[in-house]
């Protein structure tokens, strides 16, 4: 048995599909595993058990990619093809069964994990999950070895709206891990891509040198996840970097403010959030008049506010 998995290029988009191909891969034990996806999402699948092939999709003009796909796929004849990017692939290939996401408005005011649960027969929404190899784990363990409680922070995000102040996770930081806070001289872990540095420096210096985690554009996605699995609690902005805290299953606040957490917001038992005064449909009317005033999207959210909520989830969890 084959089963072709079509699935986001966004890292969140990625994570938050993971639990419904766990969900195939328990329902059907014999069936061998493809996977496409875009390329910076795919070192989250290459773990998956049974993985018969990953392929890496990389978006072309006048998509051109997607010709490329099913040259690729269509000799194949397949059980089950899942199209969680909406395209005509899963129709052009010979299948048994398939499930092809739509556009239907009726979906958007659902989690997106429910969305995508609706679509495999209506299965009970599967959390997010992560595929881990043991040199995932190895690494993770000389990165952030036992000792003193982590707490992990994700500073950045794609797109500025959905950015905290910097200056704000310092703050937070230095308050969660004071002497009397509930992870007191705790280690900081800064989780970022290479190019999101400038937005995680203030975090990192705001916290002394020994006492930092500095994984900022070091490590891919699968160590990512391994690390905040050692990690007390993470908090961070709206992006896939919170969804894969989530996944991994450490206590995660996400903050949001300009994207709506009813859709987006972390999934899980141990999960939380945090949003600015302004609802996500405010702020968005804002955008669609100014464009480029998005920095202080995010202002309205407080240290304060933020601290609560954290401290809340970290009692919550224990």
């Amino acid at each position: 048995m084959r089963i072709l998995f079509i699935t986001a290029t966004r890292i969140g988009d990625a994570v938050l599909s993971s639990g419904i191909l766990q969900h195939l891969i328990t329902r059907y034990p014999a069936a061998r595993i493809t996977v496409a996806v875009g390329r910076v999402s795919a070192p989250l699948f290459e773990a998956v058990p049974r993985l018969e092939r990953l392929i890496e999709i990389d978006k072309r003009p006048f998509e051109l990619h997607w010709l490329g796909l099913w040259r690729t796929v269509v000799p194949r004849r397949w059980d089950i093809v899942v199209d969680l990017r909406g395209s005509a692939i899963a129709y052009l290939l010979w299948t048994r069964r398939r499930f092809v996401i739509g556009s239907d408005a009726r979906h958007r005011h659902h989690h997106r994990v429910e969305e995508l649960a609706e679509l495999i027969d209506g299965t009970p929404p599967p959390a997010p999950t992560v595929w881990l190899a043991p040199r995932h784990e190895d690494t993770a363990a000389r990165l952030i070895p036992p000792g003193d409680p982590v707490l992990a922070i994700g500073p950045a995000a794609n797109w500025s709206g959905k950015q905290w102040p910097a200056a704000r996770f310092a703050e937070l930081a230095q308050r969660l891990t004071a002497p009397d806070a509930i992870l007191a001289g705790a280690r900081l872990a800064v989780l970022a891509a290479a190019h999101e540095r400038e937005q995680a420096q203030a975090v990192i210096d705001a916290v002394p040198a020994e006492r930092v985690i500095d994984l900022v554009g070091t490590v891919d996605l699968p160590t990512a996840a391994a690390c905040l699995r050692r990690c007390a609690l993470f908090v961070g902005n709206d992006s896939g970097l919170m969804h894969l805290a989530a996944a991994a299953g450490v206590p995660t606040l996400g903050l949001f403010g300009p994207t709506p957490e009813d859709r987006y917001g972390p999934w899980g038992p141990h999960a939380a959030f945090v949003r600015t005064h302004e609802s996500s449909a405010e702020l968005m009317a804002r955008f669609r008049a100014a464009p480029d005033a998005t920095g202080d999207f995010m202002a309205n959210l407080s240290v304060d506010a933020v601290t609560d909520a954290a401290e809340a989830l970290w009692r919550r969890s224990q």
